[in-house]
């Protein structure tokens, strides 16, 4: 699968197109590999189980498949999910084409779409310091539609919301999320879970240990653009480093720390990994260079546990 473009999708105007054609794409693809034994079924239909009622039994597809499927209803549903996109400043590094965002963004819509398509409940979230939108739980295509509505709608803006100087309460967040959702649920995070100190990435653990206390499954994306971010690969020049999230700024030439920063970052990542898995949590590192499909392939993988 090719890379994104993420400056080409910031560009394109209609989110829920690219959306439906990022879950076609990956659907073709998954029914010709090795992964198609997960049988998930795509269309708005389910596998007729023996001894139940035919009286929603979908004839025309009998006719054309020679299988019998029941067409789902609404009441059907049997995932609730909410999706919860990180909006603060970081995520909108590296510029111009705000990538971690972009990327998560792009997502985010498909995943909306998959989870639509198979008549399952999704909500969104999006945050930074707090809540900024909070959408219902739904299955319906008008829900869908207006959740990927909202979606465009981080993808136009210009930069980073103007004014004081945010950070990222993950934990915040979290936690309120997880006293709001009523039934289990299936929790998907897209952030790079860089808090401001070592105490706020220890406490956005625990909010995350409080959704599985209540029974919640949890699905971390962790975003990064993995050349700069975690490998620190800059030319051999001078720059000014800015933290986004607080204005700090700090002359160098890269080499001057870039063997300490590509062991620190290591060592983060190593301790989010193992404190994701002892938490039961499904640790998904990605770089916002890599094809969408990882993403979705993920959640396939994720559904198929819970099942």
């Amino acid at each position: 699968m090719p890379a994104p473009d993420l400056a080409a999708v910031r560009s394109f105007e209609n989110l829920e197109f690219l959306a439906r054609q990022l879950v076609d794409g990956f659907i073709t693809g998954l029914h010709q590999s090795p992964y198609h034994g997960f049988s998930v079924e795509f269309s708005e239909h389910r596998l007729y189980n023996p001894g139940e009622s035919t009286r929603h039994i979908d004839w025309k597809v009998f006719a054309r498949t020679d299988k019998l499927f029941v067409k789902r209803y609404e009441e059907e549903t049997n995932l609730r999910a909410h999706l919860l996109l990180d909006v603060s400043p970081s995520m909108y590094y590296p510029a111009p084409d705000h990538a971690k965002l972009t990327f998560s963004v792009v997502a985010a819509a498909a995943l909306a779409t998959l989870l639509t398509r198979q008549r399952d409940a999704v909500g969104l979230v999006t945050f930074a310091d707090r809540v900024e939108l909070q959408t219902p739980v739904r299955s319906t295509t008008t829900h869908r539609h207006a959740l990927l509505l909202a979606l465009q709608r981080l993808l136009e803006r210009p930069a980073a919301p103007a004014g004081p100087r945010r950070g990222t309460d993950v934990a915040g967040v979290i936690h309120t999320i997880a006293q709001q959702i009523p039934k289990r649920s299936l929790v998907i995070l897209f952030s790079d879970m860089l808090g401001r100190d070592a105490a706020g990435q220890a406490a956005a653990l625990a909010a995350l240990q409080h959704l599985r206390h209540q029974h919640h499954e949890v699905l971390l994306f962790h975003v990064l653009d993995r050349a700069t971010e975690a490998n620190f690969d800059f030319a051999e020049r001078p720059y000014i480093f800015e933290d986004v999230e607080t204005g700090q700024e700090i002359k160098l030439q890269p080499s001057q720390i870039r063997e300490q920063y590509r062991a620190a970052m290591a060592t983060f990542e190593q301790d989010l990994a193992l404190r994701c898995g002892q938490l039961k949590i499904d640790f998904v590192p990605v770089d916002v260079r890599e094809p969408f499909e990882k993403v979705l392939y993920a959640y396939l993988v994720k559904r198929g546990k819970g099942r």
